[in-house]
C-alpha cells in the first residue's frame, strides 16, 4: 500500500507495525516484522529523517538510547500530516508523466512516415505480440472488450489470467464474448468462474470471426494469420479511427446477441435468448424429465417415440448450454421455463 507513495518493503513493514501500538522500540518492531535489529534501527532512523516517525518523549514512555539505559521508543507522526507531501509528490509525478505521454504521442503522429501508421501498427514475434497485449490490458483505465476464440498462441493462458485479474482489481469494466469451444476443459471453466466472481462479464456464442481486445475504445489488437508473417505470431494494433469504431461496433453486436453465462454449483450455464425459448413440446418433455420420468416412460406418456424425446432433450440442453441433465434442471429453474 505505502509503496505507491515511494516507501520500500522494509519501510512499509516497520511503518505498519507501528500503526498497531502507541510506541515501540526497535527490538519490538524487529520481533514483529522478522527484520534484523540493525536493519530495523536503520529504517527507523530513515523514517524519522523523513518525518514519518519520531522518538517518543518521556511522557510517552520513551527516552533516547543511552539516556537511562532504556532503548529508544518510536511513535508515528500523524499520517494525515506526514504522508500528505508524499501523496502530492506522486500526483505531480503522474501529471508530468501524462503530459510527456501526450507530447510523445502527438510527436509520433506528426512525424510518422505514412498517415496509415497513425491508424494501424503491425507487430511481429511472440515477445512483441505479448508485450503489446499486456500494454493494452494494463493500460486500460475504463473498459476492456474481448473476443476469445481458439487456443492462445503468443500469450499463455496463465499470463492472460494475471492481466485480467489486474484489470478487475483496478475497477475496469471487463466484458468478454467467448466462442463456445473456448470454455472446454475443467481448468478453463474454473478460471472463468473465478473471473466472474471478481466482476468479469462473459457471454457465449457458437463462433466468432476473430480474436480481439479493445482497450478504452482507443486501441484494439487483432491477431494476423501466421502464414502472413513467416510462421511467427503477429498482430495489428488499431488506433482511434473508423476501423477501430467498426471493431467496437462488431463487439457490441456480438455482445447483444450472445447468451450470458452464469455459474451454478455444478458448472457454467448459458442463458437462452428470448428467440431461443423451448417449444411447447420440448417443455412437456422437460417437465416429465424433471419429475423423474425415464425417456421411455416420457415417450409413452406423451405418445411420441423415444427418438423424439431424445431429440427434444438434446435441443433443450443446447439452448441451456448444459452438458448434463442436472445442469439443464438448474438452467430451467433460473430461466423460468416451467
Amino acid at each position: 500500500m505505502l509503496q505507491a507513495l515511494g516507501l520500500g518493503l522494509a519501510e512499509e513493514a516497520v511503518y505498519t507495525a507501528l500503526l498497531a501500538r502507541p510506541t515501540a522500540s526497535a527490538g519490538d518492531i524487529a520481533r514483529e516484522t522478522g527484520l534484523e535489529r540493525a536493519e530495523t534501527t536503520r529504517v527507523l532512523h530513515e523514517l524519522a529523517a523523513r518525518g514519518l516517525v519520531a522518538v517518543a518523549s518521556e511522557a510517552d514512555g520513551g527516552a533516547p538510547d543511552g539516556a537511562d539505559r532504556r532503548p529508544a521508543r518510536y511513535r508515528l507522526t500523524p499520517p494525515s500530516v506526514a504522508l500528505a507531501p508524499f501523496l502530492v509528490e506522486q500526483r505531480d509525478a503522474l501529471h508530468r508523466a501524462e503530459t510527456a505521454f501526450s507530447m510523445l504521442t502527438e510527436q509520433y503522429r506528426s512525424t510518422a512516415a505514412h498517415p496509415a501508421a497513425n491508424v494501424v501498427e503491425v507487430v511481429v514475434g511472440v515477445e512483441q505480440v505479448a508485450h503489446r497485449f499486456h500494454q493494452l490490458q494494463r493500460g486500460a483505465q475504463r473498459e476492456l472488450l474481448v473476443f476469445l476464440v481458439g487456443e492462445p498462441i503468443a500469450v499463455p493462458r496463465e499470463d492472460t489470467d494475471m492481466a485480467e485479474s489486474s484489470a478487475l482489481d483496478r475497477g475496469v469494466d471487463f466484458r468478454v464474448v467467448a466462442a463456445k469451444d473456448y470454455l472446454d476443459g475443467p481448468e478453463m471453466a474454473r478460471d472463468v468462474r473465478a473471473g466472474m466472481s471478481a466482476g468479469l462479464e462473459i457471454r457465449l456464442v457458437e463462433s466468432l470471426p476473430l480474436k480481439m481486445v479493445v482497450s478504452d475504445r482507443e486501441r484494439a489488437m487483432v491477431p494476423l494469420d501466421t502464414a502472413d508473417s513467416g510462421g511467427e505470431p503477429s498482430a495489428i494494433v488499431v488506433h482511434r479511427s473508423g476501423l477501430l469504431a467498426a471493431l467496437v461496433h462488431l463487439f457490441e453486436k456480438e455482445w447483444a446477441q450472445a447468451r450470458p453465462l452464469y455459474a451454478t454449483t455444478t458448472g457454467l450455464c448459458a442463458e437462452s435468448t428470448a428467440e431461443e425459448r423451448p417449444t411447447e413440446g420440448e417443455l412437456e418433455v422437460l417437465a416429465l424429465l424433471l419429475a423423474g420420468f425415464s425417456d421411455r416412460r416420457t415417450a409413452s406418456q406423451l405418445g411420441v417415440s423415444i427418438r423424439t424425446v431424445e431429440r427434444r432433450t438434446r435441443r433443450l440442453m443446447d439452448l441451456a448450454g448444459a452438458d448434463s441433465r442436472l445442469q439443464l434442471g438448474w438452467h430451467a429453474a433460473r430461466a423460468g421455463w416451467l
